[in-house]
């Protein structure tokens, strides 16, 4: 009988009430909220289902987390070697090779403008880290919190990962997958506000063709400029335009199938729960967590405000040719940024289609994070 009570006992203590605090059950109900807008509200359920299936795994059994050198068998918990992927740069790298497959990079030759709109919506990043420098973050800490400033959840985890900021690493990852997901919330009210509707109703003149050897040579060209001048954005420049080469050449199809879609998906699910599974209670109730969410709406806004000012710049340059709207799109969020903008145009004129021309800045923004996670590297002497 004695026998029977304790294996019960024990049983009843192994359960997951028995080895959580309050805060993990937080967590609990921050990720379950995350699902129902991933699922119920469609929120980017490609980034967000992962990261908060991740979310729900760390805080009901935080040993799936667990490093191999703190293990009495020195193996480690299943999601701690899918985040050695991320410490490793490898997961965002991949996520870069499998947008650059995915993506058309035609727009933005056919309209060089369009790096100034991309290059000015980076102002955000800056306005970020000059944020956490007056919040008491280190400089490199400050530097890997600021890329969430472009809405790039890939190049955040990779800087922060490079600057050794493993330790803010998943809130940071986080705050930059949730304003990507959010973009179709927080842009509009900002693009609104700082556009009228006029400029709104601007309507674009089509752009040029471009050719093929043009696509061809734009990310070889890319690739030899940038990493001459930055090598240490090799990794993601290299890989971004190496996915684009793969799509322009014409020549190696089931590449570029590959990579645009079974192993995007692959690595998306393993860099989504890595992410998530880093929000333990413990590394995420603090006040750091606070302040670099804050951080990042911030930064996120003024990186579309930003945009939309030099959009209404060169707007006015261009005797109103070019649609302010187009500059928001200048955050790396690709291709959703340029989807909003397409949408708010639209809102005030059903006849305005601005998507294409939105893809410029979206990924020259893309192109910019990486340079600007780049920069700092080389500013802090990381190879």
């Amino acid at each position: 009988m004695s026998y029977i009570a304790t294996t019960l006992d024990n049983l009843v203590h192994q359960t997951a009430f028995f080895n959580l605090y309050w805060g993990n059950y937080v967590m609990i109900v921050v990720a379950c909220v995350f699902l129902y807008l991933a699922i119920a509200k469609g929120f980017e359920p490609l980034l967000l289902t992962p990261i908060a299936f991740g979310m729900l795994l760390v805080n009901i059994y935080p040993d799936i987390m667990l490093h191999a050198a703190d293990s009495a068998n020195g193996i480690g918990g299943l999601l701690y070697y899918f985040y050695v992927l991320d410490e490793w740069a490898i997961l965002p790298s991949l996520i870069f090779m499998g947008v650059g497959a995915m993506t058309d990079f035609g727009p933005l030759i056919a309209n060089p403008k369009s790096f100034l709109l991309g290059a000015a919506a980076q102002f955000g990043i800056f306005a970020a880290y000059f944020g956490a420098i007056g919040m008491g973050f280190n400089d490199k800490a400050a530097a890997a919190i600021s890329i969430i400033g472009g809405a790039d959840g890939p190049t955040s985890i990779f800087l922060a990962g490079k600057l050794g900021q493993t330790t803010l690493l998943g809130p940071i990852a986080v705050a930059a997958y949730s304003y990507m997901s959010l973009v179709p919330i927080i842009q509009p009210p900002i693009m609104k506000l700082m556009t009228t509707e006029k400029e709104r109703k601007i309507k674009m003149g089509q752009l040029r063709p471009v050719s093929k050897l043009e696509k061809i040579l734009f990310p070889i060209i890319v690739t030899i400029v940038v990493c001459l001048i930055l090598p240490t954005t090799a990794p993601l420049v290299g890989m971004l335009m190496l996915g684009n080469l793969f799509r322009e050449s014409g020549v190696v199809r089931q590449l570029t199938d590959t990579a645009s879609n079974a192993l995007m998906y692959i690595v998306v699910i393993l860099l989504g729960t890595s992410v998530g599974a880093t929000t333990s209670a413990e590394a995420f109730l603090n006040w750091d967590t606070v302040f670099i969410v804050i951080l990042g709406l911030v930064a996120f806004a003024f990186g579309t405000a930003a945009g939309v000012l030099f959009g209404k710049i060169m707007c006015k340059l261009s005797g109103g040719k070019i649609n302010p709207l187009i500059g928001s799109a200048g955050v790396s969020a690709v291709p959703m940024a340029a989807r909003v903008s397409q949408k708010v145009g639209a809102e005030a004129d059903p006849t305005n289609f601005l998507l294409m021309h939105a893809m410029g800045p979206n990924v020259a923004g893309v192109i910019g994070t990486a340079v600007a996670a780049g920069t700092f590297m080389a500013v802090f002497g990381v190879f």
